[in-house]
């Protein structure tokens, strides 16, 4: 049996749980500190503005979905049509 994956996933598990436990401070997300910057012009105006967080959340994953339909259609048409080669 191979031991590479396992080594490789204990690594990963590592990088990512190096910062939570060793690295002290806020984590915040870059939202946050966008709003935090005062806008002196407003460059446009939304043509639509949704009800509720939940609302533009629910939208917002129906663009994601859209957007890895597009993108995995294209990369297996491009993978089958390398593979009849």
């Amino acid at each position: 049996m191979d031991k590479k994956p396992l080594i490789l996933l204990v690594i990963t598990a590592l990088l990512c749980a190096f910062p939570a436990i060793f690295i002290e401070g806020e984590y915040g997300g870059t939202d946050g500190v966008v709003e935090e910057i005062p806008t002196a012009v407003q460059w446009f105006s939304p043509v639509f503005e949704p009800m509720s967080g939940e609302i533009e959340s629910l939208l917002f994953s129906v663009q994601v979905a859209i957007g890895a339909l597009i993108i995995g259609y294209y990369i297996g048409r491009w993978q089958a049509e390398n593979s009849q080669t």
